[in-house]
């Protein structure tokens, strides 16, 4: 999959202004395609049908990702784990992706990251995982596609030992490295979206779907609600795509009737834990008796998960129990020799997946493909599938949405489009000392803005060098400066404190206090961006403590039913109450 970049055209900053102009020309205009639902697969779509060329307008009910979208494992990988039911084809198409999003799409969000396999039978366990790896790797040389990563290498328990000192010696006889990739999942959502707006998509958070509009049988169009202000309209369309992963069928109602796919939701959590907590140079990986367990690097920290099990509840605030962080805390203590304890616990997030449902009950064996469907004209629904495989998602969706226009329209290609901050990312990668010493800033703080920003950090070091007190380090979260904030609001969409700490930056599961220390301070640089009163400053502070204050007592509780009731106790930011 090669060829020449496709060219951008616009702006990709998502400022209030322009959401506010967004909404405006929504109720006024007739847009070939509306996507519902601003994660992952929404964004994709978006993208996709903006760079065929179509018009776009698309609409969250939250904020840009905050469903499973800024929940995940934060892997984009191949999925190891379906080499054993035979899905070749599966593995293959996701590791192509992996390759596309490493080396042309996004080399700025998507980097390489190692796992250390350990095996407990000296001979037909390796032979038995070692080929599994060895086809992985091979897979991902197919399709005329360079991998982007190291190949996969056997060691000695000697040799795991001296990558990972924490494992336990009686815990296994050997390992085998192998690699993929990871990013950090809402922040890469929130590029796509912005690339799209870059192409011409109007983009809106907080707007929630009430109904469709209808002619006939077909769907010409949807209702909606500003959720920050109450305002209603309609937007009209020839298209709209249902992208809404485990909401599925709620829009689905709204058309009258389930439909033809049906969505399960799976509950994954993970927890965070600080780095000094495992000495290891690499990732891990274990098998359960479910399904698989990560531990997985993040900069100063480390990721654990994840768990499988069914979910009825909350969908919008899925709560993590007590159980859960005990399941995942036995099975990583089985293999270190200083095990965890909840007070090594920093951070705990819950998401869920959206699976298609299949003739068993149990998740982990639903399927992880995805499906696209017309239920009735003028809709499309896309549902299923994985963070990894977002693009092909899209890419089916639009295709099918093209069957349902006039005229000819261009084939697809986000293959060749590079999301917003990874056109010249080497080279300026390249420069960062040089960069460093421009800016005054130390070359760490600039590999931490290039490895989130791209070569968006030129927004940021103006922001900088127009406010030099913005290039001071957050109190209390010193691993983002205060430039950092204020951008979230005026170009990354960011419209409430919660979506700042929890999803533009990690501040909520990568302190200890959970970011309640730095609210006051962010609400404070965000105010005068957003047009906060001191009322609504004041609000947005209270809202952030007592939704952590109702996780931690989620995370209390020993089952679902007392995680959920608890973790309800937080009211919802939104509507925004008046001045």
């Amino acid at each position: 999959m090669t060829g020449s970049p496709v060219t951008a055209l616009g702006s990709s900053r998502l400022g209030p202004a322009e959401r506010a102009a967004a909404l405006d020309e929504m109720v006024r205009e007739e847009y070939d395609v509306v996507v519902v639902g601003g994660g992952i697969v929404g964004a994709g779509a978006a993208l996709d049908a903006a760079t065929r060329g179509l018009s776009v307008a698309v609409v969250e009910a939250r904020d840009f990702a905050s469903g499973t979208s800024s929940r995940s494992s934060k892997l984009i990988h191949g999925g190891l784990r379906y080499l054993e039911q035979y899905n070749f084809e599966l593995v293959r198409e996701a590791l192509t992706e992996r390759s596309l999003l490493l080396q042309q799409i996004a080399p700025h969000l998507v980097r390489p990251v190692p796992f250390l396999l350990p095996t407990t039978h000296r001979v037909w366990e390796r032979g038995y995982f070692g080929a599994g790896v060895a086809l992985y790797d091979a897979l991902a040389f197919q399709m005329g596609s360079t991998r982007g990563v190291p190949g996969h290498r056997h060691l000695t328990r000697r040799g795991a030992l001296k990558l990972a000192p924490s494992l336990r010696k009686d815990a296994f006889v050997g390992a085998i490295q192998y690699w993929d990739a990871q990013m950090d999942d809402a922040r890469y959502v929130m590029m796509v979206l912005r690339t799209a707006a870059e192409y011409g998509a109007r983009i809106a958070s907080r707007t929630q779907v009430t109904g469709f509009l209808r002619e006939g049988e077909r769907v010409t169009g949807v209702r909606i609600r500003d959720l920050e202000t109450g305002t209603t309209g309609e937007v009209r369309a020839k298209q709209v795509v249902n992208a809404t992963g485990v909401w599925t069928d709620d829009i689905q109602e709204l058309v009258g009737g389930r439909g033809q796919i049906h969505v399960k939701s799976s509950k994954g959590i993970h927890l965070v834990v600080p780095k000094d907590r495992i000495h290891s140079a690499t990732g891990i990986i274990l098998r359960t008796e479910k399904s698989v367990l990560f531990v997985i690097p993040w900069g100063r920290h480390w990721i654990i998960g994840t768990t499988d099990t069914a979910w009825d509840l909350d969908r919008a605030h899925p709560a993590a129990s007590k159980a859960d962080i005990d399941y995942v805390l036995d099975h990583v203590n089985a293999v270190l020799k200083t095990p965890l304890t909840h007070d090594d616990v920093e951070g705990v997030y819950a998401g869920l997946r959206p699976l298609l449902t299949g003739e068993t009950d149990e998740t982990s064996k639903l399927s992880r493909e995805h499906v696209v469907a017309h239920p009735v004209p003028g809709l499309v629904l896309v549902a299923g599938g994985k963070f990894t495989t977002y693009r092909v998602m899209a890419k089916d969706a639009i295709d099918a949405v093209v069957h349902g226009l006039d005229g000819r329209i261009a084939e697809s290609c986000t293959d060749r489009v590079a999301l917003v901050g990874g056109d010249g990312f080497v080279p300026m990668w390249n420069a960062r000392h040089r960069l460093a010493a421009r800016s005054g800033l130390h070359v760490a703080r600039i590999e931490h803005l290039l490895r989130r920003h791209g070569t968006l950090t030129d927004d940021l070091l103006r922001l900088i060098a127009e406010k030099p007190d913005l290039g001071r380090p957050l109190g209390g979260a010193d691993d983002y400066l205060r430039a950092e904030i204020v951008y979230s609001a005026t170009h990354e969409g960011a419209r409430h404190l919660n979506d700042v700490l929890a999803r533009r930056t990690r501040i909520s599961i990568e302190t200890w206090d959970r970011g309640v220390g730095v609210a006051q301070e962010a609400a404070d640089l965000l105010a005068p961006v957003l047009g906060w009163s001191k009322r609504q400053r004041d609000r947005e502070i209270e809202y952030y403590r007592k939704r952590i204050e109702a996780e931690r007592d989620s995370q209390t509780q020993d089952g679902d039913q007392e995680a959920d009731a608890r973790r309800r106790g937080a009211p919802d930011i939104v509507p925004v109450t008046a001045p």
